[in-house]
């Protein structure tokens, strides 16, 4: 399979159904990537039709892209409507990212334990890179920027953790925090809180370090939680109601 830009896909040989598969796999990576990123908003609304000519495939791949992601809770299909961007009101926010500090407190716990010197040396380095985001003035760089490394980040604290169940579960509700951060409107998300963000690593990682289990989860539970508030002030400075406001 090749992609023939940065929106047009092209199939490869073989049997019709297993290229319809593997074209419905592409459009859905690159589908959901757009929506963790932040290109479409909350509730707008997806044409299939405009989909597929922008993939430049059949309505099968695009569809089952779709319900793939309905499934994740990233968009909505409506019945004789259409499809559009989940929307989520402020309490349900709320719920998510306590629900999601205390999954990601508890890994913390986990890796406190379990951690090796390498494994540390690994996060050290990806939060220099984080750090090196504050000297960064474009500020889509710097919201890009975190994000990526921000999930190279805990990615490495699952990997400490060394439990395939706990990550498998985190990468969902990671995906689905992108989305809630990313789908507020405001045009460069987490940018301006770099040095919050920073400083909530640090202790996190000298948490770990001294394989204090408990306080890594307390940093963690406290580092998660806290992304609602930081939405919630860009939000307002920029004129919006984040996800129904707080």
């Amino acid at each position: 399979m090749t992609m023939t830009d940065g929106f047009g896909l092209r199939p490869g040989a073989g049997p019709a159904r297993s290229s319809s598969v593997r074209l419905g796999s592409l459009v859905y990576e690159q589908l959901k990537e757009r929506l963790l990123e932040g290109v479409y908003a909350a509730g707008e609304r997806l044409q299939v039709e405009a989909l597929k000519t922008q993939f430049q495939v059949s309505k099968q791949p695009v569809m089952e892209a779709l319900r793939r992601l309905s499934g994740e809770g990233l968009v909505e299909i409506i019945p004789q409507v259409g499809c559009q961007v989940c929307s989520y009101p402020a309490q349900e926010v709320d719920d998510f990212f306590r629900l999601f500090g205390g999954v990601e407190g508890t890994i913390a716990e986990v890796a406190a334990a379990r951690r090796t010197d390498a494994q540390l040396q690994r996060l050290v380095l990806v939060e220099d890179r984080i750090a090196s985001l504050r000297a960064v003035t474009d500020p889509e760089r710097r919201s890009h920027g975190y994000r990526v490394h921000n999930r190279e980040f805990h990615a490495v604290v699952h990997e400490m953790a060394g439990s395939e169940v706990m990550a498998t579960t985190s990468r969902r509700m990671w995906d689905l925090s992108d989305f809630l951060i990313n789908t507020t409107g405001i045009p460069t998300p987490l940018s301006e809180a770099l040095d919050r963000r920073h400083a909530d690593h640090q202790r996190i990682v000298e948490a770990l370090r001294a394989r204090h289990g408990a306080a890594a989860r307390r940093e963690m539970e406290s580092h998660i939680a806290g992304t609602v508030d930081i939405i919630r002030l860009e939000a307002r400075a920029a004129g919006l109601a984040a996800h129904g406001g707080s």
